[in-house]
């Protein structure tokens, strides 16, 4: 079983920067990659970076040059480093971990943190 905590969204001016943590805890066996999705109203949530296990790294082409995903193992936390924010860059931001056990996927979500991009 693995428990997600957000932290770190809020209210944010075009241009700047926020950075998001993602604090696990539980078992990391079988874990495949830990991620960042985010989800507006009337959108199918949608991946923005993750991570695997071996380090590998995968960003959404919208924010490719902006975002930074890294992971500190020591504190079992993931974080997401959002620079150059955009309006369309709102949204609940949720933290993801995917597993494989037993021939099954499985998939983690935290609760979510609000990120508002605005003037």
């Amino acid at each position: 079983q693995v428990q997600l905590q957000e932290s770190g969204g809020g209210l944010v001016q075009p241009g700047g920067s926020l950075r998001l943590s993602c604090a696990a805890s539980g078992s990391s066996f079988g874990v495949l990659y830990m991620g960042w999705y985010r989800q507006t109203p009337g959108k199918q949530r949608e991946l923005v970076t993750k991570i695997t296990s071996g380090g590998t790294t995968d960003y959404a082409d919208s924010v490719k040059g902006r975002f930074t995903i890294s992971r500190d193992n020591a504190k079992n936390t993931v974080y997401l480093q959002m620079n150059n924010l955009k309006p369309e860059d709102t949204a609940v931001y949720y933290c993801n971990v995917q597993k494989y056990n037993s021939g099954f996927y499985r998939d983690y979500w935290g609760q979510g943190t609000q990120v508002t991009v605005s003037s």
